[in-house]
């Protein structure tokens, strides 16, 4: 992975604001977006989140019990014809739950989205203009315009946030940063620690470098004593 081309938080923070204002389609996927950074949910997560899935307090931190995917298949491999297939979570057993506290950001976010646009009829939040899924193409879209608002000339015709999966990547390398243990991160992307080494073992290394610091200080303190 190019960690030069994953949004930074200001970076991330411009592209979530210019999703809004590129139009009504962005407006309602503003949260969609938010919890691919804010989560580090997984597309195909966002688009199977319904209501009964979001703790959302009124102040502080809240959670998301995450229990589905909604991952698009051709329509000739589902047995019902549809365009997308319900599944458990990646790499989980197919009744397991992952929880993940978000902060109060996100949490205002999606009672914004509830307030102004509430669910489909099976409590989906999120759902395609005409009904449905949201498909890849239509959020796709939407985030190559937020790019072109939000990003420099320079800035678009690179590699630079270039699909919406670079949120999640800008979080779960934020976590990292902020020094989240590596075991909760993963947990938390639902991630297995050994994967997530794989993805961002240049980011794990300097949390691993950080933590033999701070090891190598309390053993002198020890020594002196």
């Amino acid at each position: 992975m190019d960690f030069e081309f994953v949004p930074g938080p200001e970076q991330a923070s411009e592209l979530l604001a210019a999703v809004q204002e590129v139009s009504a389609r962005g407006r309602h996927l503003h949260a969609f977006f938010g919890c691919m950074y804010y989560a580090a949910m997984r597309p195909a997560e966002v688009a199977g989140l319904k209501r009964s899935n979001c703790k959302l307090p009124a102040q502080g931190w809240g959670e998301l019990v995450l229990s589905k995917s909604r991952p698009e298949v051709g329509s000739g491999w589902t047995d019902d014809g549809k365009s997308y297939e319900e599944r458990g979570l990646k790499r989980r057993a197919r009744k397991a739950t992952r929880p993940v506290p978000i902060p109060p950001v996100l949490v205002a976010m999606l009672r914004a989205h509830l307030d102004e646009h509430g669910t489909a009829p099976d409590g989906r939040l999120f759902r395609a203009a005409r009904g449905g899924r949201v498909r890849s193409t239509e959020y796709t879209e939407v985030w190559q315009a937020a790019r072109v608002k939000a990003l420099s000339a320079e800035e678009v015709e690179t590699p630079l946030a270039d699909v919406p999966y670079s949120l999640r990547h800008a979080c779960v390398s934020l976590w990292i940063k902020a020094g989240v243990d590596p075991v909760e991160v993963a947990r938390r992307a639902g991630h297995s620690p050994a994967v997530l080494w794989k993805f961002y073992a240049k980011l794990l290394r300097g949390h691993q470098d950080a933590s033999n610091r701070m090891i190598d200080a309390a053993l002198e303190a020890r020594r002196d004593a």
